[in-house]
């Protein structure tokens, strides 16, 4: 079974859940009182998906606005990038906007963008309509969806949808693909009289 290592960032505003949504699908544990993200973390988890293991690697980056500035390092030749925003909290939503608009310019160009609504658990003090959310994601072609580190809701799924997305390689490229062979050209020796 072939394995393939797809880099995976997320994004969005401090306080919203990234950190826990790593720990969710990687370890299937919550801790409500986890540490603000410094710089970022590291974490990997290899699935199955279909006939492939994917081994994701996780970048978690920091949301406060200071490490702002490092976020292009792990973005850089990501597969996937999700970009999380809290339910609870409208203005976490508008600037995922700005994120999406700075991966849109400065991130790879196929990259599969990800819109992860956590705390859908918290659905009585709820800022952001779902609808707004989705109607969003779909004009930028985007995976969406709710999820819950808390209580374990949409967490792998979310990344079962990335694996989904990811374009699939081609183990056996076709014999008549596009390419040359090189030949060396008979060398021609010139005499010249002096």
């Amino acid at each position: 079974m072939a394995l393939r290592e797809l880099k995976v960032c997320l994004l969005g505003d401090t306080g919203v859940g990234k950190s826990s949504i790593v720990w969710r699908f990687v370890e299937d544990s919550f801790d409500p009182n986890i540490n603000p993200t410094i710089g970022a973390s590291f974490m990997t988890k290899t699935v199955q998906y279909q006939n492939e293991l994917h081994k994701f690697l996780i970048w978690d980056t920091a949301g406060q606005e200071r490490f702002r500035a490092l976020a292009p390092m792990y973005y850089r030749g990501s597969a996937a990038a999700i970009i999380v925003y809290d339910i609870t909290k409208e203005e976490t939503f508008s600037t995922l906007k700005n994120w999406v608009k700075e991966l849109r310019q400065h991130g790879p160009p196929n990259i599969v963008v990800a819109i992860a609504g956590n705390k859908c658990d918290l659905n009585d003090v709820r800022e952001v309509m779902e609808k707004d959310a989705k109607d969003y994601a779909d004009s930028i072609h985007a995976i969406f969806v709710e999820t819950s580190a808390k209580n374990a809701i949409n967490i792998n799924e979310l990344f079962i949808e990335i694996s989904r997305r990811i374009p699939s390689t081609d183990t056996n490229p076709p014999s008549s693909s596009k390419g040359f062979k090189l030949r060396r050209q008979p060398s021609v020796t010139k005499r010249s009289c002096c």
